[in-house]
């Protein structure tokens, strides 16, 4: 007998997981069911069961407290209590928190760029795998690809861009940090951190705290007691620290971004993921590409080496760079590191202006959330996109 009432309780359980993996599913960024149940596990160990009931009151534009409270009105639950569980599940961030006028509203928080970032200073091996699992699933993959706008996007490196090319605001990296009223928090970047717990070392940098977190984020994680609270002077010579290791700046898609990630090749979920497309750019917000002055190229290979999303080679045949404006994000570190100069940004002639707030980027995907059929196109989009790319790879 007790091991069936156990089945049960297991059973009553999984149930509630169901549910909140189908709400969350329901966000702007899905969360789609995965044949493995690597989506059960990971709920589980994100969220207890009355937590994960918790969690389906909630959805992505954060709520007041007291509204909360008021749904819950014939549960019993005291406002005392609620607090103390949404904080606490705020804390290790499986919903989201922000103070909008001195009061606390909770959201929740896709799983990437979301909940899965916030367990940096608690991984499991388990979690971790449970995570690789899920998220190589061509499910999640659609999922994520299929958004209107990429919830990240790629800004230029300082020293590549000039006085001619008119930067907006949102594209420069110490105007965003000179703008935002802080505060600013850094942490390890998670995919560095679980590459060396892999024993996978980062080909680019030994430095791990390379991420930052403003405004809302960065006062989040001090309330949560996570990462280290730097100044602004500080926040700029790590930023400049960044970009002299060659790494690619993402901030979050939004002209006050809350987090901005220095990312490099060999570690980066998104940056992987880019050199796993076919023709990557569709899915990457950037104003910029490179460009080559084949006259002044030397054909050194430098730009080779230093582009982290293998979007320049070298032609044998001439000894000229080219660049694959399918796969350049215009990170502009081929430019700074070019010997002979040869190397430039160009700007798009479309360029794309981000949402002014996370919010607004999270409306944006959800106004344009693709169903079943849209995903369908996407996928059937990606195939022959991968045929012609191997294609006209064949000698």
């Amino acid at each position: 007998m007790p091991k069936v009432k156990k089945a049960v309780e297991m059973a009553n359980k999984d149930k509630i997981y169901r549910a909140l993996q189908r709400h969350l599913n329901k966000q702007p960024v899905g969360f789609p069911a995965a044949k493995s149940g690597a989506d059960i596990r990971l709920l589980r160990n994100l969220f207890t069961p009355d937590e994960a009931g918790l969690a389906m009151k909630l959805n992505h534009k954060p709520r007041p407290l007291k509204d909360i409270h008021e749904d819950l009105a014939g549960a019993g639950i005291s406002l005392e209590t609620l607090t103390r569980t949404l904080e606490g599940m705020a804390a290790k961030s499986s919903i989201g928190h922000v103070e909008k006028e001195g009061i606390s509203h909770f959201f929740l928080l896709p799983l990437v760029v979301g909940m899965y970032e916030g367990q940096l200073y608690g991984l499991s091996p388990e979690f971790q795998r449970d995570f690789d699992e899920y998220t190589n699933s061509k499910a999640f993959g659609l999922e994520f690809l299929s958004t209107e706008l990429p919830q990240l996007r790629t800004i230029p490196v300082q020293k590549s861009v000039t006085v001619q090319h008119h930067v907006a605001t949102y594209d420069e990296l110490a105007n965003l940090i000179h703008e935002s009223n802080g505060p600013f928090v850094i942490n390890p970047c998670i995919c560095r951190t679980v590459a060396e717990l892999k024993g996978n070392p980062c080909q680019k940098t030994s430095r791990l705290e390379t991420c930052m977190a403003l405004g809302n984020v960065a006062k989040s994680l001090i309330r949560a007691g996570k990462g280290r609270e730097v100044s602004r002077e500080e926040a700029i010579e790590i930023s400049r620290q960044n970009q002299e290791d060659g790494l690619i700046l993402q901030p979050s898609n939004a002209q006050k971004p809350e987090f901005i990630c220095a990312c490099c090749g060999c570690c980066c979920g998104m940056l992987r993921l880019h050199k796993a497309l076919p023709r990557p750019v569709d899915f990457w917000a950037a104003n910029y590409h490179a460009s080559v002055d084949a006259e002044a190229c030397t054909g050194c290979e430098t730009c080779v080496e230093r582009c982290q999303v293998g979007a320049v080679t070298v032609d044998e045949k001439v000894g000229v760079a080219t660049v694959d404006l399918g796969r350049c994000i215009g990170c502009g570190n081929c430019v700074t590191s070019c010997p002979s100069g040869a190397m430039s940004l160009v700007k798009k002639e479309r360029e794309v202006v981000p949402p002014e707030t996370w919010e607004d980027l999270y409306d944006v995907i959800m106004a344009h959330k693709k169903g079943v059929a849209g995903k369908v196109r996407l996928a059937a989009k990606l195939v022959i996109q991968s045929a012609g790319t191997r294609k006209s790879a064949k000698p």
